[in-house]
């Protein structure tokens, strides 16, 4: 699955930003273009990572995957 990501400088604070359009706060920041890019991979990776979920009794929890 791919993602658009928006990079872009920001002359105010002089780094780049990085930012998901779809995925709202998922977002980064860097001192170069090459850094940001890599810092928003790292924020994907954590956006989708799963975390603990208390599940009540007759609640299913399942799991779903994209083409």
């Amino acid at each position: 699955m791919k993602f658009r990501l928006l990079v872009e400088f920001d002359p105010e604070c002089q780094r780049w930003s990085a930012v998901f359009p779809e995925l709202p706060g998922c977002a980064s920041a860097g001192d170069t273009e090459a850094e940001a890019v890599q810092n928003a991979h790292e924020a994907l990776e954590l956006w989708f990572e799963p975390s603990l979920l208390e599940v009540k009794s007759g609640a299913k929890l399942i799991e779903l995957s994209l083409p």
